[in-house]
């Protein structure tokens, strides 16, 4: 939503009211203020500056003992040059440096989906995650919601767009319970910072704090379980008044403070909570043919080519189904359709270039070629025999199993590396070895293109030809030695540090404008992660896969099975899903 469109006292919250109707926005607006001041003594967007740490460089405004000793020097030679210096604040002076002990954790928000807090509850809800979202935002932090009840672990993650709807439809049928909320909290890193969003009858529930408005109040800051994750934010909300149409007031405690806020009014409330006033639908929903569907998980995704065309598996081994995932924000669900290929015997590698989908297949000790989309110069189709590509039974029963290969056009021969060789295919079919395949391009689950210098986009430079760990992607390249402390040097030469504690696989490098991102995989949690150089996002919606996810070469996109038969694709930078991919029950 523009701020144009907005009342002064909303046009800062243009970017999370965005996700709302115009009318929501504007009946929200009284709550969300009012929200805002109240958990702004809780959850301030900056932190104190912490502790002197010596000097880190030079400004242009300090005390006197901070000028530099050529200033000194220059007020004893001439002090009138002196004096107009100092009223023009030209004088330099070391920049003190500041060591700061404050936590740098996430947001993670607690919401109470029981009965109890249907109606008036899940309004105040709604504006509390729009007011913690903002300030996650602006400490370059994250938001992450979870519903008492679900297994813990499970969150909610993405901007307002994606959350919203989710949040939304997560009900539960019976209250939640402090041993759940006790559940919920025993997982969660000690930086973070955790809030509780329910009614004063869980909140007088839990152990450690007292009962009624009273004393310490029922959201009164005091320990929920015996933890590391810090002390939770309990916002307790019930209704206060009535009116003809329903409820219009609720009283809102948190700690000592009890305040009683307005609901907007009965009718924008009601489609509110219907969710017709969100701005964005869903993911576009991508039907496979049902002739073609997939076993249980046996999809493999996989981004073979620059093309935003998602290459998956069929229900046979000859089954090639290919989906075109660019993101238009006029895109309807009819655009969009999974297109098969039925193909003889077993698909060994596949790739979209320009108007043309090329695929290997192997079919009685035969390797053929398939071409889709405009014709190819020279013979229709070519034969070749498995063994010049190095393709005998016990290699190809290995790629059954995992994703496709890519298939690559280097002008009008083919590209592909098969059993650690790179093969190259001219037209008539006739096969050339091209080189061996980089040793740490060949990964657990398959082969890993951008992990292959030879398809960098420039010459790698030393460190980086040589590093134990290497991926790039878009001409921009991150090595390491250990496999956690990542050093990175983009497109345009800047250089950035990237790392996690975590034992985690690197799937994949993207690009957030012009930072670099690491997309991270941990076989043992299956949590898929964004690793920038000033925070970590989790992408929950995308975890969960018994494989990697399946990252673009180029563009921020990722694809990842996460159950059997359904393949979701988005955002690699901020968990959003665009589409969803097969069966969706």
């Amino acid at each position: 939503m523009s701020a144009t469109r907005l009342p002064a006292a909303l046009a800062p919250w243009a970017g999370a009211l965005s996700a709302l109707s115009p009318e929501l926005a504007l009946a929200l607006g009284p709550l969300l203020r009012r929200l805002d001041q109240l958990v702004g003594t809780r959850e301030p967007v900056t932190d104190a500056p912490g502790e002197p740490d010596g000097t880190g460089g030079i400004g242009r405004s300090g005390r006197p003992e901070q000028l530099l000793p050529a200033e000194w020097l220059l007020a004893e030679e001439h002090p009138d040059e002196f004096l107009r210096r100092f009223v023009d604040r030209e004088l330099l002076y070391l920049a003190p440096e500041f060591r700061s002990s404050a936590t740098r954790g996430r947001t993670v928000v607690l919401v109470d989906a029981g009965p109890s807090q249907a109606g008036a509850g899940r309004l105040v809800q709604l504006a509390a995650l729009l007011v913690l979202h903002r300030r996650a935002a602006a400490r370059g932090s994250e938001l992450l919601v979870g519903v008492l009840g679900d297994p813990p672990g499970r969150w909610l993650a993405g901007e307002p767009a994606d959350l919203l709807p989710s949040w939304l439809a997560a009900r539960r049928p019976a209250e939640p319970t402090a041993e759940q909320v006790r559940e919920a909290t025993a997982g969660l890193d000690a930086a973070d910072r955790v809030w509780l969003l329910t009614s004063p009858r869980l909140a007088d529930g839990l152990p450690g704090l007292p009962a009624g408005p009273a004393g310490a109040g029922a959201g009164a800051a005091a320990p929920v379980a015996a933890g590391a994750f810090g002390t939770p934010r309990v916002l307790a909300t019930e209704v206060a008044r009535w009116g003809p149409a329903g409820a219009t007031h609720v009283t809102v405690r948190l700690g000592r403070t009890e305040l009683e806020l307005p609901l907007p009014a009965t009718d924008i409330a009601v489609r509110a909570l219907r969710g017709a006033e969100f701005r964005r639908k869903g993911p576009v929903l991508v039907p496979v043919p049902a002739d073609a569907a997939g076993p249980p998980g046996r999809a493999l995704p996989v981004f073979t080519t620059d093309a935003t065309v998602l290459l998956t598996r069929g229900r046979q081994a000859g089954t090639l189904l290919a989906t075109d995932v660019r993101q238009s924000e006029h895109k309807h669900a009819a655009v969009t359709r999974t297109k098969a290929h039925h193909l003889n015997g077993q698909v060994i590698a596949a790739g979209r270039t320009g108007r043309r989908l090329f695929a290997l297949h192997l079919h009685r000790d035969r390797v053929l070629r398939y071409v889709s989309g405009r014709k190819v110069g020279g013979a229709a189709e070519f034969v070749v025999d498995p063994a010049f590509l190095g393709l005998d039974a016990t290699v190809a029963e290995v790629l059954a199993g995992r994703p496709l290969l890519p298939l690559l056009c280097s002008g009008d021969d083919l590209l592909v590396p098969v059993a650690g060789r790179w093969r190259r295919i001219a037209p008539d079919g006739a096969v050339t070895d091209d080189g061996p395949v980089d040793e740490r391009a060949e990964g657990p689950h398959g082969f890993e293109r951008f992990r292959e210098p030879r398809l960098f986009e420039r010459e790698p430079q030393p460190g980086e030809r040589l590093a134990r760990h290497l991926v790039h992607a878009g001409g921009t390249a991150a090595w390491s030695e250990d496999g956690r402390r990542w050093y990175v040097r983009t497109r345009l030469g800047e250089e950035r540090q990237l790392s996690f504690r975590k034992k985690a696989l690197v799937a994949g490098l993207v690009h957030d404008g012009r930072e670099p991102v690491l997309i991270t995989w941990s076989p043992d949690s299956r949590m898929v992660r964004a690793i920038r150089y000033d925070g970590v996002r989790t992408l929950s919606r995308f975890s969960g896969g018994t494989a990697p996810p399946a990252v673009h070469p180029t563009e921020p996109l990722i694809a990842a099975e996460v159950r059997p038969g359904r393949v979701v694709v988005g955002d690699a930078t901020t968990g959003r899903i665009h589409h969803v991919i097969g069966n969706n029950e």
